[in-house]
């Protein structure tokens, strides 16, 4: 356990903070130390959170190592500064017992697609503006791939129902269950008023193989294993294709799961995942293959090629884990909403569809990023639809 305060002591406080230019929605990391310092925990959990809505999260599920504490100037003697930790303390600590002020009501109604990351931060800076919001999330809790895409032992649950609560709180409407492109279309919203809509529906269609045997039973795809790995009856022995950081959730959601074998499989000799995801996989008793590429997938197990031979392996269940790609449902029920080849939305530098008065952010725009780049973008997509609105 970090003692937090031996911990900011620590702390050079560098003229030219490198901490800070590393973490990308720039958290004032001195001056939160030097508040907290100062014995003004509540000025420093204020401050994180007017930065960085979801503070609490990102302190949790951001890759430190290439960001804040990778670009400690301690690095290159002795062990950075372990700001995770400190963030996360500071925000858990204020989260519960903050009040967000809230601007008065200007009865201008806006619809937000999806719960994820962009989706609650846009949320949250609106509503504060004193805007009408009401959240629509196609699954049947709020979170998005906070929730169905890290698992508990990353990211607890609960941390997320503190941010309904929250939500709640200042106003915000959620309708859970409903997925906008299905029995409602956002033409219909534009039908009953709302002015503006921010589309943050991430990234939710597993990309395949596209090689024999993928139909079969014993093959799933990481996206929707992680969403519920308790419906799931995977067996001792599991292969995973890919060595992303899904692929190390899964991993270790399989073996936390009763799965007595996982091993993870890659075509070059590279890993894809943070160090530290990675590290932590083979901790936990993973293991990893290198130069294998998927060839054909039996009723027993799956046939790789390596180098010019081929090997069958044997597997009780087979997880593809090779990235994700967004659903098309808004683009295909909406006029002149655009997407690229990809099927991802078309957007300019700050979250401007192809449609006036749709605004979009996070994966479904940028493909599968982290969770601190969606809160960076939609935070400038929330000045955006503000400023759309306030000619209006």
């Amino acid at each position: 356990m970090i003692n937090i305060l031996q911990e900011t002591q620590r702390c050079l406080r560098c003229k030219a903070p490198f901490c800070q230019k590393g973490c990308p929605i720039s958290t004032p990391i001195p001056q939160v130390i030097d508040l907290l310092e100062n014995d003004s925990i509540d000025a420093a959990g204020e401050l994180l959170f007017n930065n960085n809505p979801l503070s609490i999260i990102c302190a949790l599920v951001c890759n430190h190592e290439q960001q804040c504490e990778g670009n400690c100037i301690l690095n290159k003697k002795q062990v950075p500064i372990q700001f995770s930790a400190i963030e996360n303390y500071i925000s858990d600590t204020y989260f519960d017992k903050m009040t967000i002020p809230i601007e008065q009501q200007n009865n201008k109604k806006v619809a937000i697609i999806g719960s994820g990351p962009a989706g609650i931060t846009i949320s949250l800076i609106l509503a504060k503006l004193g805007y009408n919001v009401t959240i629509f999330e196609s699954r049947s809790e709020l979170g998005g791939v906070l929730r169905y895409g890290i698992p508990e032992f990353r990211l607890p649950k609960s941390i997320l129902e503190r941010y309904h609560k929250k939500l709640l709180d200042i106003g915000v409407k959620i309708r859970l269950n409903v997925t906008i492109g299905g029995t409602l279309k956002i033409d219909d919203l534009f039908r009953d008023g709302y002015l503006s809509i921010f589309a943050g529906t991430g990234t939710w269609r597993a990309n395949s193989l596209g090689i024999e045997g993928e139909s079969f039973g014993h093959v799933h795809y990481a996206i929707d294993y992680l969403a519920s790995p308790e419906s799931f009856h995977l067996g001792d022995n599991v292969v995973i294709i890919g060595m992303g950081n899904a692929a190390m959730d899964v991993a270790r959601t399989a073996l936390r799961n009763g799965a007595k074998q996982v091993t993870l499989y890659a075509r070059s000799n590279k890993i894809s995942a943070n160090t530290i995801e990675y590290q932590k996989a083979k901790l936990d008793g993973a293991d990893f293959r290198f130069h294998m590429t998927p060839v054909k997938i039996t009723d027993t197990g799956i046939i790789f090629k390596e180098d010019a031979n081929e090997l069958h392996v044997q597997a009780d269940s087979i997880i593809i884990s090779v990235s994700q790609g967004p659903k098309d449902k808004l683009t295909t029920t909406t006029e002149g909403l655009n997407s690229s080849d990809k099927g991802l939305l078309i957007t300019d530098s700050i979250g401007n569809t192809t449609r006036p008065g749709i605004f979009a952010a996070g994966d479904v725009v940028h493909g599968a990023k982290t969770v601190v780049e969606a809160v960076n973008q939609a935070k400038l997509v929330a000045q955006s639809m503000h400023e759309y609105m306030q000619k209006i």
